[in-house]
């Protein structure tokens, strides 16, 4: 048991291989942020024997910190879900699009008074040919 728990341990991923994975896959290793130090150099002269010697002294005068933007690539699943989201968001306009348009020729047919009149014209019609046939029967 002790062995397998060990086995475990030296049989795992690494560190380097994921990170040559996500390399592999798009992400770009850039420093977060930049350390710029302004320096200068100060001389001060001193005496030794009978010559001039200079001594140079370094110092830092300031330090700025600028922090530029890294590029994390998107997971499978992030690209999926936002494809997604676009393709719903299109059928829904469409489907809207459709529904309004139903709705606007409901709306601008007007009633069907063709049928109307028709309707009317045959009853007049038959009315008078049961008149003219009931006239010659009681004759």
């Amino acid at each position: 048991m002790k062995y397998l728990v060990l086995l475990v341990f030296l049989y795992s991923c690494t560190a380097e291989y994921h990170l040559n994975k996500a390399i592999k896959k798009g992400y770009k290793c850039e420093e977060t942020s930049d350390t710029i130090r302004i320096s200068t150099i100060d001389s001060i002269p001193y005496i030794v024997n009978d010559t001039i010697m200079w001594e140079k002294i370094i110092t830092s005068k300031d330090t700025i910190i600028r922090y530029k933007k890294v590029y994390v690539p998107k997971t499978k699943w992030q690209i999926k879900t936002e494809l997604k989201f676009q393709r719903d968001t299109i059928r829904i306009k469409e489907k809207t699009k459709q529904v309004e348009a139903k709705a606007e020729a409901k709306s601008k047919r007007r009633p069907d008074l063709n049928f109307l009149f028709l309707g009317m014209f045959i009853g007049f019609a038959l009315y008078y040919l049961l008149q003219r046939v009931d006239s010659k029967i009681n004759l």
